[in-house]
């Protein structure tokens, strides 16, 4: 009987340490991120559940654990780079946000025609086809997408114009557009130090850098909001319910973030 009892408090004390070590890996290391809205499409869909690098920037004020942190700063890791896709807090509403890092501390950003000139030079353009998916809800927030064909009926397909985009380091990666829009069209922005401008794949359907706060953008990004870096799309569901396996997207299960 002892040996038993024994045996029983053995797994459990192996239980108790492995959900300790899960959760000093998670807090210290890489931590899942949900994607909740369309404004990173196509890189990243609604549903696609995604894992954050949380040490390629070193840890920031809002990613730090135990208060061991600087109150600014980072104890290691490098700066972000062009077309970096970060997760961070948003500086002024607390939620956790996502999109592509465009423009760097000192740098100049102006849009020309949907086209994104950084220092004067502009990002080419590529056409790409079309990116079509069905015009319903989805995700667990039901939201529906908004189409460059509208208005079209649900069920039907939703057709956004593709292109490739190249950054000046080279990185290229995918930018959905519905047509012309009001933000098409910018002043300069000047990027303060210690401070990044991001922006949505999805340029038609995000509030990021081009928008203020009060507008429901992101405005300059804070080095310090910094959360990490996604890195891998580990799942992916179309469905507002997780366990809806005819839903799932199994072409995207451990692909990379680009």
């Amino acid at each position: 009987m002892a040996k038993s009892e024994g045996g029983i408090g053995e797994t459990l004390k192996t239980a108790f340490w492995a959900l300790v070590i899960a959760g000093l890996f998670r807090t210290l290391f890489f931590q899942p991120f949900w994607i909740p809205s369309g404004s990173m499409k196509e890189t990243l869909l609604i549903g696609d559940y995604v894992f954050i690098n949380k040490m390629a920037y070193g840890y920031s004020a809002v990613s730090c654990p135990f208060s061991i942190c600087p109150i600014s700063g980072r104890l290691f890791g490098s700066d972000p780079e062009r077309g970096d896709v970060v997760v961070f807090r948003h500086p002024a509403k607390g939620d956790d946000l996502v999109k592509r890092v465009i423009g760097l501390p000192g740098d100049t950003i102006q849009l020309k025609d949907g086209l994104v000139y950084i220092n004067g030079a502009v990002a080419p353009q590529v056409s790409d086809g079309d990116f079509i998916e069905m015009k319903a809800p989805q995700g667990p927030m039901q939201k529906t997408p908004r189409c460059s064909n509208d208005p079209v009926g649900e069920g039907s397909e939703c057709v956004m114009k593709r292109s490739t985009e190249t950054l000046p380091n080279g990185v290229t990666h995918k930018v959905l557009n519905l047509g012309a829009q009001a933000s098409d069209n910018t002043l300069v922005f000047t990027v303060p130090e210690a401070e990044y401008f991001v922006m949505g794949d999805n340029r038609d359907d995000s509030g990021d850098s081009r928008f203020v706060e009060t507008a429901g953008g992101v405005g300059y990004l804070p080095a310090a909001n910094l959360i990490g870096r996604a890195e891998r799309i580990i799942f992916s569901s179309a469905g507002d319910r997780i366990w809806y396996f005819w839903t799932w997207r199994g072409d995207r299960f451990f692909k990379a973030v680009n």
